[in-house]
């Protein structure tokens, strides 16, 4: 009976303490550091009519639900953050969680403030998506919104760190899920955007919930590790700060330990085991000049043994997010290794706050020093919008954290230009990070003029020249080594649109020949008969109707029956005459893998929805126990006096147990002018006769008869037969 009476009073103490820290009157003495008094008077009026609309509302922990946005705009006004980022934080939840409308909100608040707390807002459940697509559409709405005004991402990774500050009273299973997300997905996007405050902390916090039995583990390897750290990072501070003072520069030293999360990846980046990951520490070296910064540079390396190979000019070579700065690292006592950062206290603040710095400096009056990481954010969603905007869900926020990918290396166009790209990208990246054409049309690459295979994973520093071709196409083994969203998203566009081709086209004969025996003149597909049938059919136009019958969607026999001016007419009419295979139909044409037709063999073919026609030769199993079903899901076939190309049949071997067959018998296949695709042999250990699978390519039954005939002359072969 008393269990209740502790609960209310437990949770009576942590609403006391949530709101000496994240209370309206906490967060107004941070506001009056920065802020004049009258948009301090605008949050508080947001203040108040946020804790109207969510009274009687509690978060699982108990306390009024009021404190989660109040507890997100404190995070955003340590970020100095503008007045109307702040209602928006407070107010972020109301269009989601009470009556209020985005209509109500910008009446009161103004449009700015409706617009961000609309597309902080999730997207609007629909009936019949899962929750990995309803999850998709919400960061696609949210990538959107934060096109038009990059404070929605503010509010959003505000509000995702206080959540993740709070996750210890969520279910595991939910809490798993949402550490997940926020590493595959926010934290890359706060560090895109050069927000690292807010991105180191939601790593640690992350990998806290997701994997806390390893998170307690590294937290103790590091702690006995480095031991007493706060004597080191101070001798290693006073002796830089020192050495810098005694050649006249002015700077400051800050020493830290690595946060956890950063150790933990960087081990399984690059495979390491914790005792090789040594550059535990790290030190900021904040400069007032960018000549100092170099100046800087010479001191360290005066006072520490650099390494060389792990020397970065950030400077030169700005990150994507705008991050400048040196980066050197060098042993210190002991053989420690340590990381050094070296740059100016504008980049410094850039580092720290990203594109935050940008309402930060409109604050303070000065320059927008901020204008480049504005512009190269926006020039980000701008891409990955232009190149995403016909994907799916799934398929954008796939594209999406591939995107979000931190590492990067910097190659060069022939011209000296520098190209940004993901860490393991390939020349086909760099094509379609120049021009989408020259990635379509690209076959080779000169790396340091030297050829190169396609696949390549670039370096730094080198230079790269794309060859073309005029006939040349994306090529669908390259979504197996692409990096970049945007060279995955040509690809598969081109590929899409190459399947809807062929699906027209072969649709278009399918349909022209079920007309003609129908005595159905083909003018009818260009008159109001065809815009009837589309609109019967409820498509677009008439190439989507041929598509779809392209595809095994629709089958060309009942869709001409829709061109009779009665359909009643076609009940007597004898069946279509075979369509001819050329070989060349391409992704909406497909063989049967049971029995592997080639031209010579007698065919039929059977609609397949999604795969368009599968042909199989008539004696196989598979299409005898078809023709029990129904008839409009046969097409008769013949192979066309046109076909050409190369075809997939299936031999067994079965021979003598002798050292030396298998080269034999594949020495003979391909003098006989065919290739092996596949060979299947079964344990011969201890038999006197061994049987060989082989699935080879040929021009037809003639060509396959050739090549049969050279593996009987075979000495040691028994049997040789098509399967």
């Amino acid at each position: 009976m008393e269990f209740p009476v502790i609960q209310r009073i437990g949770t009576a103490i942590r609403t006391q303490r949530v709101a000496r820290e994240y209370g309206i009157e906490a967060l107004t003495r941070v506001l009056q550091e920065y802020l004049p008094e009258d948009q301090i008077a605008e949050v508080r009026r947001a203040y108040d009519f946020g804790a109207q609309m969510h009274s009687g509302q509690a978060r699982e922990s108990g306390e009024p639900y009021i404190y989660h946005p109040l507890a997100v705009a404190r995070v955003l006004a340590e970020l100095r953050m503008d007045a109307t980022t702040l209602c928006a934080a407070i107010l972020h939840d109301v269009i989601e969680d009470t009556s209020v409308s985005k209509q109500e909100i910008a009446a009161r608040f103004g449009p700015d403030v409706a617009e961000l707390v609309d597309g902080v807002s999730k997207f609007h459940k629909v009936e019949g998506l899962t929750r990995a697509e309803r999850q998709a559409e919400s960061v696609r709405k949210l990538l959107l919104a934060m096109a038009q005004d990059l404070r929605v991402i503010l509010v959003k990774l505000a509000d995702r760190l206080h959540n993740m500050r709070t996750l210890d009273g969520v279910e595991s299973s939910k809490r798993r899920r949402i550490a997940q997300e926020t590493l595959e997905i926010y934290a890359p996007i706060a560090q895109r955007l050069g927000i690292n405050t807010v991105r180191t902390e939601l790593e640690d916090l992350a990998f806290r919930h997701l994997y806390p039995r390893r998170h307690q583990v590294f937290r103790k390897a590091v702690s006995e590790q480095l031991g007493d750290t706060r004597s080191l990072i101070k001798e290693i501070e006073q002796r830089l700060e020192k050495a810098l003072r005694d050649e006249g520069i002015d700077a400051s030293v800050v020493g830290r330990q690595k946060n956890l999360y950063s150790i933990y990846e960087k081990m399984q980046r690059k495979r390491r085991r914790f005792l090789d990951v040594m550059d535990l520490l790290g030190f900021r070296v904040i400069v007032t000049k960018v000549d100092d910064c170099y100046r800087a540079l010479g001191v360290v390396h005066h006072v520490y043994r650099p390494i060389s190979e792990l020397f970065n000019d950030f400077i030169a070579n700005p990150k994507i997010n705008g991050y400048q700065s040196l980066h050197t690292s060098c042993v210190g006592r002991q053989g420690r290794k340590v990381e050094i950062q070296i740059r100016t206290r504008e980049m410094h603040q850039i580092a720290e706050s990203g594109i935050a710095a940008h309402w930060q400096y409109k604050l303070g009056g000065r320059g927008d020093a901020n204008a480049m990481s504005q512009a190269r954010a926006h020039e980000w969603l701008g891409q990955l919008f232009e190149t995403q905007s016909g994907a799916g869900a799934l398929d954008f926020i796939e594209n999406v954290k591939v995107d979000l990918f931190p590492d990067e290396v910097y190659v060069f166009t022939p011209k000296g230009q520098i190209r940004r790209l993901p860490r393991g990208a390939t020349p086909v990246d760099f094509a379609y990070s120049v021009h989408s054409e020259l990635g379509d049309h690209c076959v080779a690459a000169r790396v340091d003029q030297q050829l190169e295979p396609l696949n390549l994973p670039l370096c730094n520093g080198q230079s790269v020249e794309i060859i073309t071709a005029r006939h040349a196409r994306p090529n669908a083994a390259w979504l197996n080594f692409v990096k970049t969203a945007k060279a995955r998203s040509h690809i598969r566009n081109y590929l899409k649109n190459q399947r809807e081709d062929e699906a027209i086209r072969l649709g278009r004969r399918l349909l022209e020949i079920a007309l003609r025996e129908l005595h159905v003149p083909l003018s009818r597909l260009k008159g109001g008969a065809a815009e009837a049938v589309v609109k019967a059919y409820a498509l677009n136009d008439i190439e989507e109707l041929f598509a779809s019958i392209g595809t095994g969607s629709r089958l060309a026999p009942l869709v001409a029956r829709q061109f009779l001016p009665d359909p009643a007419e076609a009940g007597g009419q004898a069946g279509l005459a075979p369509l001819g295979v050329e070989g060349t139909e391409g992704l909406v044409v497909d063989y049967g893998k049971c029995c592997y037709p080639i031209p010579g063999d007698e065919i039929c073919g059977y609609v397949s929805v999604g795969r368009g026609i599968v042909i199989h030769r008539l004696e196989c199993r598979h299409a005898a126990s078809s023709r029990k079903g129904s008839a409009t899901d046969r097409i008769p076939l013949v192979w066309s006096d046109k076909v050409q190309g190369d075809f997939l049949s299936e031999l067994r071997v079965k021979g003598d147990n002798r050292r030396g067959l298998l080269a034999r018998v594949a020495g003979e296949i391909a003098a006989s002018e065919s290739s092996i695709e596949n060979v299947q042999m079964p344990d011969r250990a201890g038999s006197e006769a061994i049987e060989m699978r082989f699935v080879l390519t040929v021009r037809s039954r003639v060509h396959l008869a050739r090549v049969m005939r050279r593996l009987r002359r075979i000495d040691g072969a028994q049997r040789v037969w098509r399967v």
